[in-house]
């Protein structure tokens, strides 16, 4: 089967005046539809700059990243930002939510921009809300600051379903909560990549790692281990 991530030799380097680094080293590996992947290792070990390009947020400076079999750095700005907004749902550690907005504003507002109807746009929102573990429905109308952490982050998942991308990638997406409230976060992953959901998680914490099927090691921009995990 044909990979739906395909990265090969990928190095990074970055420029200061006269003082080059190199944060990632001739990384290569692929990832499978369906598959739940966490790229772990210690702070600046190179897996953020490695998530920044494979969410088309960056470019590698040699290597070739590939996504649905197409070259990523020959692609138009528009093409970019249209993988962005379709073919990868991003879930962050600071949740980025609007705090103003409603739980359900939130979540039908990237709908917003494929001039989607408003009818249709709620609709999706709440399912997109159901299949991330929030449920209650006087929740939908409430203010992000008016839930807990893991309410959330679960509603910061909510949004980036809803366009139903074919990656979902979380940067360190329990980094804010307590291990409780993590655990329940971490289960609606594991929730959604039994649904089918192609799940890309960047954490530094090893137990979290391990709730994937497969853990990336990555350390001075360079893949240490790539395995199954021994909890699946």
């Amino acid at each position: 089967m044909k990979p739906i991530i395909s990265c090969i030799d990928l190095t990074k380097t970055y420029t200061t005046g006269d003082i080059q680094t190199t944060v990632l080293k001739n990384v290569s590996f692929n990832v499978h539809q369906g598959e739940f992947v966490a790229i772990s290792g210690p702070s600046g070990s190179g897996k953020s700059t490695l998530m920044h390009i494979l969410g088309a947020l960056d470019i590698p400076t040699s290597g070739t990243y590939m996504l649905d079999g197409k070259d990523v750095s020959k692609l138009s700005d528009d093409e970019l930002a249209d993988i962005r907004n379709k073919r990868i749902g991003f879930v962050f550690q600071a949740f980025n939510l609007l705090k103003r907005a409603s739980v359900l504003h939130n979540v039908e507002m990237p709908l917003m921009y494929a001039n989607i109807p408003h009818e249709k746009r709620i609709e999706v929102a709440k399912k997109a809300l159901r299949d991330s573990g929030i449920e209650e429905e006087s929740h939908y109308n409430k203010n992000p600051n008016q839930l807990s952490g893991g309410q959330m982050q679960r509603v910061a998942i909510a949004r980036a379903l809803v366009n139903n991308p074919t990656i979902l990638l979380a940067d360190e997406p329990t980094g804010n909560l307590d291990q409780k409230t993590g655990q329940i976060v971490l289960n609606t992953f594991q929730n959604l990549n039994r649904q089918g959901r192609t799940i890309i998680l960047i954490t530094h914490d090893q137990y979290v790692a391990n709730h994937a099927d497969r853990i990336i090691q990555i350390r001075d921009g360079q893949i240490t281990e790539d395995k199954p995990t021994n909890t699946h």
